[in-house]
């Protein structure tokens, strides 16, 4: 973590909230390159079983998206960690298109990718399985070729915080959609924080526009690298709940239950979520 975010965390966190402070504490010690081979590299990156999880998460979004409803011309990312392949069927859908995460050493992961710089993760096994369950005859060289062009920004972010990417105006607000994958549970100390979090994002949405959100389920932490994480265990109906009182009319909510040859020992996640939620007009 840079000195620009230790100031960020620090000014984020107000001393009567231990909570929130200890989750800003520990992620100083996230290591994305162990978090990624914990959870994109084999098994559980291995997409040629079609009863994965990397496959479910990728079939959802693609089915998702290929609704045709899913679309407009700004989307935020919230909390991209060192991930590219949530926006993988976005980036057909929207012209600009923001990434952002709470850490430097994440955003500095996806400028790697953006840039085709060497050492960058390799996303191509992602990629191609994407083309190949959208069916368009579009090539993954095609397909990274646009998403890399479509992300115009890259910002930090603190959902904690009412005003999640500040006041400094640098992505385009309200934008028409949102996807999040795997971060407002990650970050959140407990179910009221989750809940928080979910409000301060939705600010950023138009009314009418989407959100997209995947998540663990009943998971308490995971690994990354040195960094034991704690994450808020949620479950189906609490998801559900809290996307009804942050003002969203739900389209669709799956749920996926973690093999057990997945269950490798970095974390104890039970399942994955994904839900597709409008947010309603006048909110």
């Amino acid at each position: 973590m840079s000195g620009t975010d230790r100031s960020q965390a620090a000014g984020a966190v107000p001393d009567s909230d231990p909570g929130l402070a200890a989750v800003a504490s520990a992620y100083q010690r996230f290591e994305p390159r162990a978090y990624l081979r914990n959870n994109y590299a084999p098994p559980r990156g291995d997409l040629s079983c079609p009863d994965g999880v990397g496959p479910w998460k990728l079939r959802c979004l693609a089915q998702t998206f290929a609704t045709g409803e899913v679309s407009g011309c700004t989307l935020i990312d919230i909390g991209s960690g060192p991930t590219i392949y949530q926006l993988l069927s976005a980036c057909a859908h929207f012209e600009d298109i923001t990434m952002t995460d709470f850490l430097e050493v994440n955003r500095q992961e996806l400028r790697l990718w953006l840039r085709e710089e060497p050492g960058a993760f390799d996303w191509s096994v992602y990629s191609q399985h994407v083309c190949l369950i959208e069916g368009k005859g579009e090539s993954w060289q095609e397909k990274e070729r646009q998403l890399r062009a479509r992300v115009k920004r890259i910002l930090p972010i603190d959902v904690h915080q009412p005003q999640p990417l500040g006041a400094g105006g640098l992505a385009p607000l309200p934008t028409d959609a949102l996807v999040s994958a795997f971060c407002l549970e990650a970050v959140s100390p407990d179910l009221a924080s989750f809940q928080r979090a979910l409000d301060h994002i939705t600010t950023l949405l138009r009314p009418g526009g989407h959100l997209l959100l995947i998540g663990a389920l009943e998971e308490s932490w995971y690994l990354a690298g040195k960094a034991t994480l704690a994450v808020v265990p949620v479950r189906e109906e609490e998801v559900r709940e809290a996307l009804v009182r942050s003002g969203y009319e739900l389209r669709d909510l799956r749920t996926y239950t973690m093999p057990a040859h997945l269950r490798t020992g970095v974390d104890d996640v039970k399942g994955i979520f994904f839900t597709w939620a409008q947010k309603k007009v006048g909110v």
